[in-house]
């Protein structure tokens, strides 16, 4: 029996094998109008592929609550009936393929109004330029030198965002969705609310550790106050930002000392699972090209907070995923990069580890 392809129940939910799809912007809607951050032929076919391919759950990309909430005016959103619609026709298509249809819900705070990434470098969009406008964070702090300076979020503001949160979340579930996670990594606006590095208010939503998770908490309590109690909600963090743990470096950031605490906290407000990353880069770049580097992360929450995790970073064969799993350093390993270069990996990975798993009826003479 192989420990990555047993199925893993969540609350009342029950998801077929432990290969999941990691969220990946594709920067691919319209940046205006009616079909503004709606889901199209791209997207259905970069999620429906992996389905095909055996995933057990896929995440969507980073969809934004607001229209002020993408990284880029191309990103994925979840504000209106049109998009509300358009991601039925997605989910019902993942369910039909036995895949669990998640979401990824965000805002972007002090990252938003760039490029897409591969149109010089997803460079900022200044607020007087075409499909720009002016980022929001807890503090006045600027992604780097050359972006914008944002505008800090007053308390009205945060209210307003921890209810786009809500509304977000209900409409996921309107749309089929059966899990829901939000998005408080990568430098994200929950991220930056965590973050001593971009978080130097001196208000209730800053400070002390209580107070920069403050903002974190209220959204999850949101979300799970719309999200029926019998389906997950997961939370993704950045474990570390890279900055405390390193030595040539002064900066005071998020630890992931901080993240273990934080993970405790997670769970008593109804987290069912941590998906867990890293944000910035490691202070050594070799770190980034060890296979499963950020595993240790996960695993030392799964231990030391009793929270079901999913571990991330150069996850690439099935052997290994496989002895993770079996190990007991996560519960579910998310893929990224790997999937797009192998939409079917979960089907390889079941012919290669011996396991019998579902095969659309298509491609049977294939497998």
């Amino acid at each position: 029996m192989s420990a990555l392809f047993e199925p893993i129940r969540l609350r009342s939910l029950t998801i077929p094998n432990r290969i999941w799809m990691a969220p990946m912007c594709q920067y691919s809607a319209a940046p205006d109008g009616p079909m503004e951050g709606v889901p199209g032929d791209w997207h259905f076919q970069h999620l429906a592929a992996r389905a095909a391919g055996g995933i057990g759950l896929i995440l969507t990309e980073a969809t934004a609550v607001s229209p002020e909430g993408r990284i880029s005016p191309y990103d994925l959103g979840l504000w209106n009936d049109t998009q509300t619609e358009a991601f039925r026709r997605i989910t019902a298509f993942l369910k039909s393929q036995g895949t669990v249809p998640g979401i990824q819900i965000a805002h972007a705070g002090r990252k938003a109004s760039t490029e897409r990434m591969w149109v010089d470098r997803g460079a900022p969009i200044g607020s007087d330029e075409p499909y720009g406008w002016t980022p929001v964070a807890p503090s006045p702090v600027p992604f780097d030198d050359g972006s914008q300076t944002p505008d800090e979020l007053s308390t009205a503001q945060i209210d307003e965002i921890v209810g786009q949160f809500a509304a977000t979340a209900r409409r996921a579930r309107a749309a089929g969705f059966d899990v829901v996670e939000v998005h408080g990594a990568h430098g994200y606006l929950i991220n930056q609310f965590l973050s001593p590095f971009t978080n130097r208010r001196t208000d209730e939503y800053g400070g002390s550790y209580e107070n920069r998770t403050r903002f974190a908490l209220r959204v999850v309590d949101a979300v799970r106050e719309v999200w029926p109690d019998e389906l997950p909600v997961f939370f993704r963090i950045s474990a570390t930002d890279w900055l405390s743990e390193n030595e040539d470096d002064a900066r005071e950031g998020w630890t992931a000392d901080d993240t273990v605490r934080f993970a405790a906290d997670l769970k008593a407000h109804g987290v069912d699972l941590l998906d867990t990353s890293t944000g910035g880069n490691a202070p050594d770049a070799r770190i980034e090209a060890v296979p499963g580097y950020q595993v240790p992360f996960a695993e030392r929450v799964k231990k030391e907070a009793g929270l079901p995790v999913g571990a991330v970073g150069l996850i690439t064969e099935a052997q290994q995923a496989e002895k993770i799993i079996a190990d007991g350093q996560a519960d579910a390993v998310l893929l990224g990069r790997e999937l797009l270069r192998s939409p079917s990996f979960a089907l390889q990975a079941a012919r290669e580890l011996g396991i019998g798993i579902r095969v659309p009826e298509q491609y049977q003479r294939a497998v």
